[in-house]
């Protein structure tokens, strides 16, 4: 059984380097910034209100790529780090630190959305959106935000070739649809972006967001920016020549009392 990540037990981040492995095997940066925001959010009743509390807390955190330790022939580790993120780990962590109600707390709701059934291995790690997606809706974390008129889109995804190639079913709406219905899109729902390449399912995913304009906003850890940031949808969708996106809403959990 693994040690609970708490300040006993977390390595403190050192001058000079930017993760280290602690004695639980989790590879960790100093997480009192996740930990700060946890108690922080906890003045905001809904789930999707923490999101988008946490991710503005977030923004101009440095994007950075490759930030998990594992591979096909290499030992995976839990890491958790606020230091840097790309576009998939800022959605898990933020939403970890949303669900939970503390640090050890925030360890195993990470787990669960990064692994499928919470299994820390390179083979259960979610590594294509649409499966992170559906093991993420199973499990109880996510639920789809129905918008219609949707499609599914059928694909063969060979992306990560050390694996066999996969068939997923991607539920999206057209960006038209996005905008003409963005009045039943909330801030902290989650966007994934379907792509159009051979193989691929998703390149990239955030959360929606609006400005004080009232304008729909994407924020997500972006490699073209190298930070985190908010952006005007319709720049985006219109640079990325955008055309089918996903969206799914964090699940509102009982309050502790309550699920005794």
């Amino acid at each position: 059984m693994h040690r609970a990540l708490n300040r006993r037990n977390i390595l403190t981040l050192m001058a000079g380097i930017p993760l280290l492995v602690a004695d639980n095997g989790a590879a960790v940066a100093n997480a009192a910034v996740i930990e700060r925001l946890i108690r922080e959010s906890q003045a905001y009743p809904g789930v999707s209100q923490r999101i988008d509390f946490i991710s503005s807390k977030l923004l101009g955190v440095p994007y950075r790529a490759n930030t998990l330790v594992g591979g096909p022939r290499q030992p995976e580790k839990f890491v958790v780090r606020d230091d840097a993120f790309d576009c998939v780990t800022f959605c898990e962590v933020v939403l970890a630190a949303a669900l939970a109600r503390d640090i050890d707390g925030f360890e195993t709701e990470l787990r669960r959305i990064r692994y499928d059934h919470g299994k820390v291995a390179y083979a259960e790690r979610n590594h294509y959106w649409a499966e992170w997606c559906k093991r993420n809706i199973e499990n109880g974390v996510c639920q789809p935000v129905a918008i219609e008129p949707s499609v599914t889109i059928d694909k063969i995804v060979t992306w990560h070739r050390e694996f066999a190639p996969r068939r997923v079913s991607i539920a999206a709406i057209d960006k038209a649809t996005l905008f003409g219905r963005a009045s039943q899109v909330s801030a902290g729902d989650i966007i994934g972006f379907a792509s159009r390449r051979q193989g691929l399912d998703y390149y990239h995913t955030g959360f929606i967001a609006f400005a004080k304009s009232g304008d729909l906003l994407l924020r997500s850890a972006s490699l073209r920016h190298g930070r985190v940031l908010d952006e005007k949808m319709a720049s985006f969708v219109a640079a990325y020549s955008v055309k089918y996106v996903t969206l799914l809403r964090a699940a509102e959990r009982a309050p502790v009392a309550e699920r005794r």
